[in-house]
């Protein structure tokens, strides 16, 4: 039997430190809320950084060694879109280190949001351009205008510039409207998403949720009729995906169920922001149950992931040596 290689670290993977960086900022918003253990909060904020920063070395070892198939992937309709998830990690990143050291913050911050941008509109010109296959459309082409926006805008009223946010948060809101009936469309008219596609519909439920944290951040933290309506949506989109959980995971778990992850952080990260604001009602009970179920969901994805990586099944075989 011939022997095989593993590929080099897939830019995809950049979810797992996407998905930890939002789990560590959600429990940086119920430690002061609930009067949970700040040392948590903490060592998941460690843990999502030094997850960040190994991806990024590894990425780097990527473009040095493996110039090829790191090419290839930022060429790929496909693929190309989690590259975004380089800058959008970056940027989650930048905020988590801003309580400890502002002019270290602001420097990953400053280089996330240009080179983020740049690149955003560089992968998101090319369905400008035509020539798309729908097979190709997946709910991944929302990372490089809509994820990268949100975060960006998130991340600028964090450092004080909430009229700058304001401008990101608009670019991610409306680039979202438009590809959500893009990719519905296709969905609808089009044959059924490959069982190794499917995970991605996980990114389903980021946009509304990710964009009320983006909206509660620029509008100074007012618990406004928007905000709820961006909560609401992202509910229905939950329900939606436990709907459709069945037909998604009918194959083995893989590191791409992490799609799942940054939607479901940022879900309890707006009812919490809601909560801490003032808002009443509901969200008494929705903040820590929604807390508590994305704990539990992103704890099996990390004991999974653990438990490939132990087995030597986390990266994907390449093609036989001969």
């Amino acid at each position: 039997m011939a022997p095989t290689e593993r590929t080099p670290l897939p830019v995809s993977f950049f979810g797992i430190a996407v998905g930890t960086l939002a789990l560590a900022n959600a429990w940086r918003i119920a430690v002061p809320l609930w009067q949970l253990p700040a040392e948590i909060a903490e060592i998941m904020t460690v843990a999502a950084l030094a997850v960040w920063a190994l991806l990024l070395v590894l990425y780097a070892h990527k473009w040095r060694r493996h110039r090829a198939a790191a090419r290839t992937e930022l060429d790929h309709p496909v693929q190309s879109s989690f590259v975004a998830l380089v800058p959008v990690s970056s940027l989650l990143a930048a905020m988590a280190l801003l309580p400890w050291s502002r002019p270290v913050a602001l420097a990953v911050f400053v280089l996330a949001v240009v080179g983020g941008s740049a690149l955003g509109l560089w992968l998101y010109g090319r369905p400008w351009q035509g020539g798309r296959a729908p097979e190709q459309v997946t709910p991944a082409i929302y990372l490089p205008a809509v994820a990268q926006n949100f975060v960006a805008g998130t991340a600028a009223a964090a450092f004080g510039w909430h009229a700058v946010g304001l401008w990101f948060f608009g670019a991610g809101l409306f680039s979202w409207f438009a590809i959500e009936s893009l990719i519905l469309g296709r969905a609808t008219l089009q044959p059924p998403l490959p069982e190794a596609l499917r995970p991605l519909l996980g990114i389903q439920l980021a946009p509304a949720v990710v964009g009320g944290v983006s909206w509660m951040a620029v509008n100074h933290g007012v618990p406004d009729l928007f905000a709820q309506v961006l909560l609401g949506y992202g509910l229905f989109q939950a329900a939606l995906l436990l709907r459709l959980l069945p037909w998604i995971a009918r194959q083995a778990f893989t590191p791409s169920f992490w799609a799942f992850s940054f939607g479901v952080a940022a879900l309890p990260t707006l009812a919490m922001r809601l909560l801490r604001a003032g808002a009443i009602g509901p969200l008494g009970w929705l903040a820590p149950l929604s807390f508590a179920a994305a704990n539990a969901i992103i704890g099996l994805l990390a004991l999974k992931t653990l438990a490939r990586l132990a087995q030597g099944r986390l990266l994907p075989a390449a093609t036989p040596l001969r």
